[in-house]
């Protein structure tokens, strides 16, 4: 933005100490710290106001591009083509009445099968070599 050298800094820095003196020249540096500082803060609150806007704008132009393209589409469409299936088109229904009760009684008799038989079940629990398998 400024473009300030090593020679100009210097220049400003021994007028600065010629002029306000030596004794009170850390006030005036905090005093022009904190009007950097105040100067930096509204420069970005504008930036970020200015961004926002630009946003805002880029937003409703997309918008505006994509009814276009929504009513070009609709346009090339037939009129029965994006209305919703038949019934009869989604196949057949499943087996039984689909409630969770004969799911569930199918697990169940499935496991009682399983108990009614004298084998060990295996499990997936390491054993030692003294014990047998299935029994803790």
């Amino acid at each position: 933005m400024f473009d300030i050298g090593a020679l100009e800094l210097l220049l400003i820095v021994v007028v600065a100490v010629i002029v306000i003196g030596p004794k009170d020249m850390p006030a005036a540096l905090r005093v022009a710290g904190r009007w950097v500082g105040k100067l930096r803060r509204a420069s970005a609150q504008f930036r970020s106001g200015f961004d926002s806007l630009v946003r805002e704008a880029e937003l409703e132009e997309m918008e505006k591009k994509w009814k276009e393209q929504n009513a070009k589409i609709m346009a090339e469409t037939p009129e029965g083509e994006m209305g919703p299936l038949p019934s009869a088109d989604y196949g057949q229904a499943p087996a039984g009445d689909g409630q969770p009760d004969d799911l569930l009684a199918d697990v169940q008799g499935a496991s009682a099968a399983d108990k009614a038989t004298d084998e060990p079940t295996q499990t997936d629990e390491p054993t030692l070599p003294l014990e047998k398998p299935g029994k803790p």
